[in-house]
């Protein structure tokens, strides 16, 4: 069992102990336990510290990569070196990365925060917590869940980082937390729970690295809102976070706005313009490629003779055009089309007319065997796309020898 020195400090940085076991893991880390740490492991939703171990015995330094709990209650403490034998029975000296330390306490305590003004405002509890490496995210027990409603909580949250309020670390019993309001008890039994009161805002179960006052977390920002299966899903970023968040979404904005030559505000407007132009751009397009089809289709027929078979390789055409062609030239007419294209994405497009034998689906699969593509369709019109159009010309005319 390892003793938690962050349990009663999550501002204790560095530290001294000794090596109670070392062993290779997995991957060919060793894996240091220590009679004391204050390196917090992940657990809570929170992840783990890293930082270094300096070895007393020579100076060495040795990173400290990763740090999980053992089924035992040890603390594992991943470090970047594969000799071994030379860390059992010595003595370290620990130091925590502050910058990550420090960000980790500011994202904790502000999921208590935010969490808890989710349940004060609308009783929508929190079911999970999870911190990622540029956000992080609670889980809500609700069935809807507005932006208004959102930003409210988000209000109240910031409210309370203002006010700088006290946070303590506290421990009682599991009936001594339930009649002091302790807003979620874990499901594992302890003799002592670990408490962290934001004074006269929130009391709750918790392992984790927390700040002094509500003051050190800094802005709480929501990020997303979106429906999960059980609930909803907040995404938020504190402190540090929110301010490289922040930066980061004002320079996006401000790229945007000089493609348009606009303010900031204005880019949503000027994006659903643009998208709209975009829509009726594509619709005059489409109808543009219909009539090339219906022509090209009119000026094939008329050539075809007594011919049924139409066998034509398009090299600077695409997909959306031989596939118009198809359907023109089988309404037309009584044919069976075979067509193929270049341009970006090499495909094929099998038709026929309407009462006409063949299968264009079993014709198109042994055509996509030869052409390495991948597509498929029914009795009268199928397609695929292929890998190389240089073969697309021959296998057309393979093809045409099999029509009935």
């Amino acid at each position: 069992m390892t003793e938690r020195l962050y349990y009663n400090n999550s501002f204790l940085l560095n530290f001294t102990a000794a090596v109670v076991d070392a062993r290779a893991s997995e991957d060919g880390r060793a894996v240091l336990v220590l009679d004391r740490t204050a390196f917090y492991p992940t657990s809570g939703g929170q992840v783990f510290d890293t930082g270094w171990v300096e070895l007393e015995k020579d100076g060495r330094k040795l990173r400290v990569s990763e740090v999980s709990d053992a089924d035992d209650g040890a603390i594992q403490h991943f470090v970047d070196t594969t000799e071994i034998e030379d860390l059992r029975g010595g003595r370290v000296r620990g130091f925590i990365d502050v910058e990550r330390r420090r960000d980790h306490m500011q994202q904790h305590t502000g999921q208590h925060v935010l969490s808890a003004a989710f349940e004060s405002l609308y009783e929508m509890k929190t079911v999970s917590f999870h911190m990622g490496a540029e956000s992080c995210t609670i889980d809500l027990d609700t069935k809807a869940l507005t932006s208004e409603q959102a930003k409210k909580a988000e209000v109240v949250a910031n409210e309370v980082v203002t006010e700088d309020r006290v946070v303590e670390i506290k421990y009682a019993t599991v009936d001594e937390a339930r009649a002091m309001g302790v807003r979620k008890i874990p499901p594992a039994l302890r003799e002592k729970l670990r408490l962290i009161d934001i004074k006269d805002f929130d009391l709750n179960a918790c392992g984790g690295t927390h700040v002094r006052s509500t003051g050190q977390i800094g802005a709480i920002l929501i990020r997303k809102v979106a429906k999960e299966k059980q609930g909803f899903r907040v995404e938020f970023v504190c402190g540090g976070r929110a301010v490289a968040t922040a930066r980061k979404d004002f320079e996006t904005l401000g790229d945007a706005a000089g493609v348009f030559s606009s303010h900031i505000y204005d880019v949503p407007s000027q994006v659903r313009k643009l998208i709209e132009e975009n829509k009726a751009s594509a619709k005059r397009e489409h109808k543009l490629l219909e009539e090339v089809a219906s022509l090209t289709a009119d000026v094939v027929l008329a050539t075809l003779g007594d011919k049924t078979v139409v066998q034509q390789f398009y090299a600077e055409r695409d997909m959306a055009f031989v596939k118009l062609l198809a359907q023109r030239l089988t309404r037309q007419g009584r044919v069976v089309a075979l067509l193929g294209c270049g341009g970006a994405q090499p495909a094929v497009v099998f038709a026929q007319s309407a009462g006409l034998p063949n299968d264009m689906g079993a014709l198109m699969k042994g055509a996509l065997a030869e052409l390495g593509g991948r597509g498929g369709g029914n009795k009268d019109m199928a397609q695929g796309g292929a890998t190389d159009a240089s073969k697309i010309e021959a296998v057309l005319e393979e093809i045409a020898g099999k029509i009935a």
